[in-house]
């Protein structure tokens, strides 16, 4: 006697499929977070580039947080910005290109990646993809956000190298949480 089935035993979705299914809405939330800071970051970019003259500061909170305009022709931190242009440009944007294609390998190769690797990973790629492209365009990458307390000032940064530092710091997180 064979069982009759039902329509719904029909469609229903096997466990693989689900799993299939969550992996590319995981991608697709990557993806998103990706292009939120690439666009945010080259908005603001723009927005200091535009109306705010090079130099000159804006004070947002007194005594701890101004916007200035500040062009950064190094790395993080200003790194390397004293260093010979002719070949600090090519090997900057080579490095930068290097990483990204292998952030995004391990990024795509890994099946069963936890929330914070992935989203981690997805704001280094968003950072990181927007400084290069400006390095690529104009050879300098603009500062903007200028945090200090007193005397002590943190290097000027922007959002990409915000997304970059929280990124690596939820990958961090992460690897002090597995153990």
């Amino acid at each position: 006697m064979r069982e009759k089935s039902s329509p719904a035993m029909d469609t229903a979705v096997m466990p693989s499929q689900l799993a299939g299914h969550a992996h590319t809405i995981q991608l697709i939330a990557y993806a998103l977070i990706i292009i939120v800071i690439f666009a945010g970051d080259q908005i603001t970019k723009n927005m200091v580039q535009k109306w705010i003259p090079r130099g000159m500061v804006v004070p947002v909170i007194s005594g701890f947080f101004n916007i200035i305009h500040t062009e950064n022709t190094g790395i993080a931190f200003s790194l390397f910005a004293g260093a010979s242009p002719s070949w600090k440009m090519v090997l900057l944007i080579a490095v930068s290109l290097a990483l990204l294609v292998a952030v995004l390998i391990v990024a795509l190769k890994s099946r069963e990646m936890k929330w914070e690797t992935g989203v981690g990973l997805a704001l280094i790629l968003g950072g990181a993809s927007s400084n290069l492209l400006d390095r690529i365009r104009f050879g300098q990458v603009v500062d903007f956000l200028d945090v200090y307390y007193r005397s002590y000032h943190w290097p000027t940064f922007n959002l990409a190298d915000s997304a970059i530092v929280v990124g690596a710091g939820l990958l961090i997180l992460e690897l002090l949480i597995s153990k």
